[in-house]
């Protein structure tokens, strides 16, 4: 099971902190790829936001990725990283959701609505694996 969980965690969070490099460093093929939207579609500030958020989780969100490799290799390590991974991606997608939720009700253009419905439901992702990996750092931690 440790095993599969250290997989999962790989996968997820190195689509997550593969997307937000593409995003930041290569704006246009992220938005090809359909990571973002196209500059011209969306409000200035938020393409402004996208961006910055994007540079700040590649220097922030690879914790998670070490954390699922650690524990695939089974070295304790991993609960430490998964602790700070994990907290990470439940900032990432809570600011997130709420933000764009209140740009949503500004009426601030932020996206197509399907394109919003999928970055959504990553965010959701994300953050449930988030607080999945910190409740199973906390059991792994060394009791004594």
């Amino acid at each position: 099971m440790q095993i599969l969980w250290g997989i999962v965690i790989v996968a997820l969070s190195l689509l997550c902190w593969g997307g937000q490099a593409v995003v930041y460093f290569a704006p246009a093929t992220g938005a090809r790829l359909g990571l973002s939207e196209a500059e011209a579609n969306v409000e200035p500030t938020f393409w402004a936001d996208v961006r910055g958020e994007a540079l700040w989780d590649v220097l922030t969100l690879w914790t998670l990725v070490v954390a699922g490799v650690l524990l695939i290799i089974d070295n304790t390590a991993w609960a430490h990283f998964g602790l700070v991974g994990g907290g990470m991606y439940v900032y990432f997608a809570g600011r997130g959701i709420f933000s764009r939720v209140a740009m949503l009700r500004r009426g601030l253009r932020i996206g197509a609505p399907r394109s919003v419905k999928v970055v959504f439901t990553f965010l959701a992702i994300w953050g449930t694996m988030g607080l999945a990996t910190i409740v199973a750092a906390i059991a792994a931690l060394p009791t004594s």
